[in-house]
């Protein structure tokens, strides 16, 4: 049995990844404050014997030190999430994360533990270069911008898991996440899909920010879990930066419709500016599509699930929820 240390593990993605791992009939020992993550999402998994949980922040660097020694790898998923809290509580997303990832990797090289940590594609700034290559050059906005101190401390990440590969051969895999989607999301920290979902549900307006015409892609977490439990097996991947997400794009307003659609609602379009959904120091981009070729040809991975079907699985998932509640 092998043990692995999950930051974050209370989270949307995270949750997904203790219940990949687990089902695999591995040991998980997750660290999480319940700062964005909940304790709701992992509640089921209490009473399995392969699991433990610890209600504390990972930048607690004891608790650090005491813990990964006790894993054979550690997947860093601690991080702050969604626009709107990256506005909202600039000061603690640059230094959270820094910090974290500065003292977690630094024990992971003394004890020779493999480390993943998953970054983001808003590392790619405001290129205009898409598909977004791993090895792209990247343009990143101005300082006054709050909107680019994520992508700068996790750039930051980045630099810092690299430099302990090339410096010590420490085996690490670093994931640039692609808007990833499904059940368990919440909408709370601004994630477009469950956001409108719940509102068509109501019946209430959709509101988009800007024109609606910025291109995304939305890519399944039961497809990212699957490709994040592809990596410790896959030794080219080590010292690599790898694309994880959909290449299945569509504009911001065509979602809205579709969800609209797929719902049966009777919700309208809600056009909100930037400004007012974020206040002064926002910036963003028109498209963020994913190169995927390093991901099929290094894992053999590539997404499966179309976003209908996500959209129609965070619908049930929500509707279950809500009949539960009642």
């Amino acid at each position: 049995m092998k043990k692995y240390l999950i930051t974050g593990g209370a989270g949307f993605i995270g949750s997904h990844l203790v219940e990949g791992l687990l089902n695999r009939g591995d040991f998980v020992t997750v660290i999480d404050d319940l700062s964005t993550g909940t304790w709701n999402n992992i509640a089921q998994f209490e009473s399995n014997l392969n699991f433990r949980a610890i209600i504390a922040s990972a930048d607690e660097r004891s608790l650090i030190e005491r813990e990964v020694p006790k894993h054979n790898f550690v997947y860093h998923l601690a991080s702050a999430v969604g626009v709107k809290l990256i506005i909202d509580r600039p000061v603690e997303t640059v230094q959270r994360i820094v910090r974290t990832t500065d003292s977690l990797v630094d024990v992971c090289m003394r004890y020779r533990v493999p480390l993943l940590l998953t970054s983001t594609s808003e590392v790619y700034g405001k290129s205009d270069c898409v598909p977004f290559a791993e090895d792209n050059d990247i343009t990143i906005g101005a300082t006054s911008k709050r909107r680019w101190a994520y992508a700068s401390a996790k750039m930051l990440d980045e630099f810092l898991v690299l430099a302990h590969h090339y410096q010590t051969s420490l085996p690490v895999f670093i994931v640039r996440l692609f808007n990833t989607v499904g059940p368990k999301q919440t909408g709370q920290y601004g994630m477009v899909i469950p956001r409108f979902i719940n509102a068509a549900i109501k019946n209430e307006p959709l509101e988009v920010y800007g024109d609606g015409k910025q291109q995304r892609c939305f890519c399944s977490v039961f497809d990212v879990i699957e490709a994040l439990l592809k990596f410790e097996s896959s030794p080219q991947a080590s010292g690599q930066v790898i694309n994880i997400g959909s290449n299945e794009e569509i504009s911001i307003g065509q979602l809205a419709e579709k969800i609209i659609k797929i719902v049966k609602s009777k919700s309208k379009l809600k056009f909100i500016s930037y400004e007012e959904a974020y206040g002064h120091g926002f910036d963003d981009m028109r498209r963020r599509i994913p190169d995927l070729n390093k991901a099929k040809r290094i894992l053999n991975w590539q997404p499966k699930t179309k976003l209908d079907e996500i959209i129609n699985q965070i619908y049930q998932y929500n509707i279950n929820q809500k009949n539960h509640n009642q």
